[in-house]
């Protein structure tokens, strides 16, 4: 699965993502992750909606982008194009996060998430089947 992260190194979720020069995007799986390539976030479009458009399309099949802030419209068009817009709790290290998200992908990853990792609706991330009455945590 692709991540995002707004970064001005590719080492810490530091940056708005509306003002990130660039994306820096990883492969990440429940049991690898690796650095895959720096997306250009600069557009020369005037108009704020087409800068959002142009930074979402620059995303295209990405999962997630973390980023230390984002606003709402720009969030919205993110998810309208199936990219879970996340925002990094502090100055955190990209690999640090990517670790989270390993831990979380091998266990119960909830539903949005099995979603984006293209686990079939109804099944959890060891292969069974979820029920109706299980949480995800």
């Amino acid at each position: 699965m692709r991540i995002a992260f707004t970064s001005s190194t590719g080492e810490r979720v530091d940056e708005h993502f509306g003002r990130a020069g660039h994306f820096w995007v990883w492969e990440v799986g429940p049991d690898a992750a690796r650095f895959v390539e720096r997306v250009s976030a600069v557009t020369s479009a005037e108009d704020e909606d087409d800068r959002i458009a142009a930074r979402a399309s620059a995303l295209a099949g990405c999962a997630i982008v973390y980023t230390a802030q984002i606003g709402g419209p720009a969030a919205a068009k993110l998810v309208s194009r199936r990219i879970q817009p996340m925002k990094a709790s502090g100055d955190v290290a990209v690999e640090e996060v990517v670790g989270r998200l390993q831990e979380v992908l091998r266990g119960r990853p909830p539903p949005w998430l099995r979603k984006a990792m293209g686990v079939p609706a109804g099944e959890d991330g060891d292969g069974g089947s979820a029920t109706a009455g299980d949480s995800d945590e």
